[in-house]
């Protein structure tokens, strides 16, 4: 004989989460929607390009276009990011597809972390970050949040679904 005891969830855990929340959502936005206008400077676009031209699957996008231009076109698609990201109380499905942007964002450039020379120094005998590993590393957070935000992003998308009727996608109910 089981008895069924249900555990009441924590009033302060569940404001603690609910803060966490936002605080990770709109902890993506700021840097990346900062980030994103930076890049229409000169000085922004001269500092990314090393990391860009190093890495094999991005390096021969400047055989084509201008060091601005490619620049300009990150900071376009990190605004774009930023702010479907930070819509998610009103439009969850394209805040979703805004963090599916940050998440490749940060995929690309935790990948810098590895294809940049001189992102670790090894003259101490131990590997320590130097500057620009420093301002890599972050983004490994940073791709976690983004991938948080998608998973909030597409619970809330399917919690309104499912309170209008319709069936979540992929349901065998039509």
């Amino acid at each position: 004989m089981s008895i069924d005891h249900q555990i009441e969830p924590s009033p302060l855990g569940t404001k603690l989460t609910r803060w966490g929340g936002l605080v990770i959502r709109y902890g993506v936005v700021v840097p990346i929607l900062w980030i994103g206008i930076a890049k229409f400077t000169t000085a922004e676009a001269q500092a990314i390009m090393p990391l860009v031209a190093n890495q094999p699957l991005m390096g021969w996008i400047y055989q084509i276009l201008s060091v601005q231009t490619i620049s300009n076109a990150i900071g376009v698609i990190e605004i774009v990011a930023a702010v479907l990201i930070a819509g998610a109380p009103v439009f969850p499905r394209l805040s979703a597809v805004g963090s599916v942007l940050a998440i490749v964002l940060f995929l690309s450039t935790v990948s810098f972390l590895f294809t940049t020379p001189g992102v670790v120094d090894h003259t101490s005998g131990t590997p320590l970050l130097t500057d620009t590993g420093g301002f890599l590393v972050k983004d490994i957070a940073l791709l976690g949040a983004a991938i948080w935000t998608l998973g909030d992003a597409l619970q809330a998308s399917a919690s309104r679904r499912s309170r209008r009727g319709v069936p979540e996608e992929g349901s065998l109910v039509q």
